[in-house]
């Protein structure tokens, strides 16, 4: 008897009434292996390639064959101009105004630029509150802008650390900020926490920081694209985020910025200066007097890199069609869907550290039979041609999108994955 036949006749009636499902078809998957189809659930690692991509990277390559230098002034999509065309996604995926959200960089340069404008340590205010749990790159970046700064981490950084459960908890904040109070001059903080995949409260996370009189920065890098944003209204001072995760615009894809209104025209802001932060329509004049563009513009430094930007603009394309209310519905379904087939067929020896009602497509699972290791399980997963994301010490990281993974993805991930802790005794 087939014990994942009932939850495959779900998987098909689930397919049968997504909406979305189509969308399946304008990625390309990676190939098979040993009989076996992908089963990619590696979306907040890396998304697939959206077919859009080659077609607008080669419209770029055929522009600057046609036209050389005069490409930035022709063409379809002249590059003088070409960021403004992921401003509309960006926005809408962000919950921002336009004039707040730029193309730029890549993640991890963009704290650094906005962190240059917004950690100003100044008497007592000189230190910056992060997760202890932080991707390592956020980590780096704060440390070296205290020392920038002149100043000695140990005594200027605070952690804020999660508990037992490995989640963090916003009173555990509040404690921190109030032990500190009068003394924090920024806190750099996730939208949603790369290891366990939960979901903060950033509303909350700006008003505490408010509440402190200290900036606030958010990484967005697992939550753009994944779960709903309403960066204008929740006013954090900037945030940044990358494209290449849940936005599928490629490895190193340009990534993205937003600066909250209340600092985007204020013609005091300090910010580092580059000639493409200077006004478009008089940028070619060349002169050394620096004229601020207009919004987050202003943050720019260099002109971008356009066959990195051409795929970013493709993958907005798909979600200015569907919209984050439908991803964000269908990922609520595929996630329960996930969560109930663990909870049937692997309770008591693999459990989810995300918490269920602060996830987005991200479940992060650990082995908890002491007769299995995690390490030997996420190896066979690999060989039955399922790709996922492990991460030490005992972590594997799953994540359905919604733009391509299907119900039927889920079905037959849970089915390996019983094939992986036990070959050939279903």
């Amino acid at each position: 008897m087939n014990i994942f036949a009932t939850s495959l006749e779900q998987a098909q009636i689930l397919d049968a009434e997504d909406v979305l499902r189509q969308y399946r078809n304008e990625f390309n998957f990676p190939g098979e292996k040993d009989g076996r189809s992908c089963i990619y659930l590696c979306g907040n690692s890396l998304g697939l390639q959206p077919k859009k991509a080659a077609e607008r990277v080669r419209e770029s390559l055929d522009d600057w064959a046609k036209y050389g230098v005069e490409g930035h002034f022709r063409g379809a999509h002249p590059w003088l101009s070409y960021s403004r065309e992921a401003i509309d996604g960006f926005a809408a995926l962000t919950g921002a105004n336009h004039d707040e959200v730029v193309a730029m960089n890549t993640l991890t340069v963009n704290l650094h630029v906005l962190m240059a404008s917004f950690y100003r340590p100044i008497d007592s205010r000189r230190k910056i509150i992060i997760e202890s749990t932080a991707f390592p790159s956020d980590y780096f970046a704060v440390q070296s802008q205290i020392r920038l700064h002149g100043l000695d981490p140990d005594a200027c950084l605070l952690e804020w650390s999660p508990r037992e459960d490995e989640l963090l908890h916003l009173e555990d904040l509040r404690a921190l900020v109030d032990e500190h109070r009068g003394e924090i001059a920024l806190m750099l903080l996730p939208g949603v926490q790369y290891y366990t995949g939960q979901v903060l409260d950033m509303q909350a996370l700006c008003q505490t920081a408010r509440d402190a009189g200290a900036k606030i920065g958010l990484d967005l890098a697992h939550a753009i694209g994944n779960v709903e944003l309403s960066l204008h209204d929740w006013a954090p001072d900037f945030a940044a985020w990358c494209t290449y995760k849940y936005l599928n615009s490629g490895p190193g894809a340009i990534a993205g910025a937003f600066v909250h209104e209340k600092h985007c025209n204020d013609e005091a802001a300090d910010h580092l200066m580059g000639w493409w932060g200077h006004e478009e329509a008089s940028r070619f004049k060349m002169a050394n007097q620096f004229v601020a563009a207009h919004g987050a513009e202003r943050w720019q430094l260099s002109n971008p890199p356009i066959l990195s930007l051409a795929p970013v603009v493709a993958s907005l394309e798909l979600f200015s069609e569907i919209g984050m209310a439908a991803l964000t519905c269908k990922s609520r379904k595929q996630i329960e869907f996930l969560t109930a087939l663990l909870e049937t067929h692997f309770a008591g020896r693999i459990k989810s550290i995300t918490p269920a009602a602060a996830s987005g497509c991200q479940l992060s699972l650990v082995v908890s039979d002491q007769n299995l290791h995690a390490r030997s399980v996420f190896e066979a997963l690999e060989k039955r041609n399922v790709i996922g994301d492990w991460r030490e010490p005992n972590v594997i990281r799953i994540a359905p999108a919604p733009l391509y993974n299907s119900f039927r993805d889920i079905h037959e991930f849970v089915v390996r994955l019983a094939d992986s802790i036990a070959p050939g005794k279903r």
